[in-house]
């Protein structure tokens, strides 16, 4: 039984933790962590990491990057893995989390989805296969109306692992509306849509002479990242000192 702590457990995603773990047999939520009160949970809330005397396996950050200091040094003092799920660290707060992965197991990644890493895979490989045969790659990334940042953190994440894969050769193109040339072989196109309530909607196109080969990922609910942070602390807790991603939950 992995015993977890969920920082940010009156939020959102705190609640969508909440209702995972209790379905899954092999986890427990035996503490929680948040500024804002709610009686209403099965197990104890601290309003702050330091106050937190559970014993516990690991903790699954969904939180504000405010509180991410303070749970770095109550994860490290306690010696507890974490799963670090909150975005928007600034510089400094990263190279502290970096530190902090010498003394304790930290598992962070672009995006906890599972079939978000497995992609991230797969358009690695297709890139190696197919970009030096002359096809063109772009991808388009659609969110909801109130995602104010753009491209999204996963698109750039999934044309890393392209680019990386081909050595670092290419460089990412956002916008054509003030380029009148002939599109670089050596670009890879990045695209964003902001509409409605769409969740979150991911599509790697290779286009070459006469076919295109289009990789997608649709997510329909925020709960697969809820699922892939419990598949994350389930594989986290117990592992030794440093800094783990999504890639190395799925193998």
């Amino acid at each position: 039984m992995t015993r977890i702590i969920i920082s940010g457990c009156n939020g959102h995603m705190g609640q969508v933790l909440t209702d995972l773990i209790a379905a899954d047999p092999e986890t427990e939520a035996v503490a929680g962590i948040d500024v804002v009160e709610n009686p209403g949970r099965t197990y104890p809330v601290f309003t702050s990491a330091a106050a937190c005397d559970v014993d516990a396996d690991v903790i699954i950050d969904f939180s504000h990057y405010k509180a991410v200091d303070a749970l770095l040094d109550f994860a490290v003092e306690k010696k507890l893995p974490l799963v670090l799920c909150t975005t928007g660290l600034s510089e400094e707060q990263l190279a502290r989390v970096r530190e902090a992965g010498e003394k304790i197991a930290i598992l962070r990644s672009a995006n906890m989805s599972v079939g978000i890493n497995l992609l991230m895979k797969l358009v690695a490989e297709a890139a190696k296969l197919l970009a030096p045969a002359g096809y063109d790659m772009e991808i388009v990334e659609q969110h909801h109306n109130r995602k104010i940042d753009a491209p999204s953190g996963t698109a750039l994440a999934l044309g890393e692992s392209m680019n990386e894969a081909l050595g670092n050769e290419y460089h990412f193109v956002f916008d054509r509306s003030q380029r009148h040339e002939k599109r670089d072989p050596k670009e890879i196109g990045i695209s964003a849509v902001r509409a409605g309530s769409i969740v979150g909607d991911h599509s790697i196109y290779f286009a070459g002479p006469d076919e295109v080969i289009e990789l997608k990922h649709t997510a329909y609910s925020r709960s697969i990242f809820g699922k892939g942070a419990v598949e994350a602390a389930k594989f986290l807790a117990g592992k030794p000192a440093g800094m783990y991603d999504m890639s190395d939950v799925i193998g």
